[in-house]
């Protein structure tokens, strides 16, 4: 089989050859050609289009074929250009000129789109998995730090005291979103675009309902040139991903502050750090770092096919080739970060001690003290006033709140009584006792509510 230059009086240019060319990168969808071309012939077959013979003889070469690819014996060709080419100038040196039956009814354009399809069907499954397993890992590790607490932060300044449960929850519902991100951008990447041909349509009675059951789709596309043309899947994932890696980018951001000799609240595990080439003492968060460079990688290949979509014209043109090797990165990049991430958690130890010891540094507790006020009749913004003054006082003379006599409370207002001792860390966090607090039996709450979802007792 000759490359496709009949029309042609010159041979291509080698260079060109070889800058159009996409088989370096789409031989990666050989899975997805071959069981596009399995299926596409027994529908022929089917349909009296070809007989069952040919479509046998097609099959049995193409499962060959397959077996070539996965052992490594498969010639790759840059004259063939892509992956579709390869196989079908393959399957011709295998059963003769029946192979070239195959392509009848059908063109690279919607054999392109399938293929993506079906590959970013499969990289939309994988993707929920690798956030699952995340998601079991934070909620394993919280409920094994449950009664741990740590100062919660406004502007990078302790704010309030929280339970660490609490925190690592809070990454829990932002993966469970990102889950339904993915589950809705599968949807619309679940529409067989097989039988669009290559702008058209195609004027055989092709069984486009049969192709949809065989490849599992769940829809047919209803317009032959958006069928070729639309990559709105690709860029929904590389969205719902790009926002993942924001996600799992803020977690490593907080992993890296932690694990510091200045905050001290977690020490990561061995495995999961790297060493210093010249400082022996280091213990680098290397892998929690590399997240969010990675994270520049992935929102980088959204841009790019944005870029690409921006102005073309219906239907197919050939920029869309560059459609592929971004999102096979993008891919690869969040399924890679979410397995790290997933080990990272899961050997992670917590400093309670420390993350306890922080809480009561500084003024933690003004808030409460505020609410105290209030709830003796004073207004909120006066209550804050008053314990801003108090927290400024207590400040020039170098104590901390707890330290302050009965007396030195009164200064500020003669609502003060024994009673303001009674507001503890435990008490402020036993106080935030309302639906999505940190208050124990809240957090208890959300943990069980978790654990249903990781176990698919509660879609979420």
């Amino acid at each position: 089989m000759k490359p496709l230059r009949s029309r042609f009086q010159k041979e291509a240019n080698k260079l060109a050859q070889q800058y159009t060319a996409s088989i370096p990168f789409d031989r990666r969808l050989y899975r997805q050609d071959i069981a596009g071309s399995m299926a596409h012939a027994k529908m022929l077959a089917k349909q009296g289009i070809i007989s069952e013979k040919e479509a046998e003889l097609i099959t049995m070469g193409l499962v060959s074929i397959r077996e070539e690819i996965e052992q490594g014996k498969f010639e790759f060709k840059t004259e063939f250009e892509d992956i579709h080419m390869n196989i079908e100038a393959r399957l011709t040196e295998k059963i003769g000129e029946v192979a070239g039956k195959l392509h009848t009814a059908r063109s690279r354009n919607d054999q392109v789109a399938l293929d993506l399809r079906l590959f970013t069907k499969e990289a939309i499954e994988e993707s929920i998995h690798g956030l699952k397993e995340l998601q079991r890992t934070l909620l394993d590790t919280a409920e094994a730090n449950k009664s741990v607490v740590m100062p919660g932060y406004t502007h990078l300044q302790r704010a309030q005291p929280i339970l660490f449960a609490h925190h690592l929850l809070a990454y829990f519902e932002m993966l469970q979103r990102d889950i339904q991100r993915f589950r809705d951008c599968l949807k619309r990447t679940d529409v067989l675009p097989l039988g669009s041909g290559a702008v058209a349509g195609v004027p055989y009675l092709v069984d486009r309902s049969f192709l949809a059951q065989e490849l599992g789709f769940s829809q047919i596309s209803q317009n032959s040139l958006d069928a070729v043309s639309d990559r709105d899947f690709v860029i929904e994932y590389q969205t719902a991903a790009s926002m993942t890696m924001m996600h799992l980018s803020r977690l490593a951001e907080e992993l890296v502050l932690w694990s510091s000799a200045e905050f001290g609240f977690i020490d990561l595990d061995e495995a999961y750090t790297t060493g210093s080439s010249i400082m022996p003492q280091k213990k680098n968060p290397d892998v929690a770092e590399l997240a969010r460079g990675k994270t520049g990688r992935v929102y980088g290949n959204l841009l790019a096919i944005l870029t690409t979509m921006k102005a073309l014209p219906l239907s197919y043109n050939r920029d869309l080739q560059e459609d592929k090797e971004g999102l096979f990165d993008t891919v690869d990049t969040l399924l890679s970060t979410l397995e790290v991430f997933a080990g990272m958690v899961k050997t992670l130890k917590v400093n309670a001690v420390r993350t306890c010891q922080a809480t009561e540094e500084g003024y933690i507790l003004a808030t409460d003290l505020a609410d105290y006020l209030v709830k003796k009749g004073v207004p909120f913004r006066q209550a804050h006033n008053i314990v801003g003054e108090l927290v400024r006082y207590a400040i020039s003379q170098g104590k901390k709140l707890p330290q302050l006599s009965l007396s030195e409370y009164q200064r500020f207002s003669p609502l003060f009584g024994e009673d303001v001792y009674s507001i503890t860390i435990d008490s402020s966090i036993a106080a935030r006792n309302i639906v999505g607090g940190t208050a124990p039996e809240q957090v208890e709450a959300q943990l069980a509510r978790a654990r249903n979802i990781v176990e698919g007792r509660d879609v979420g």
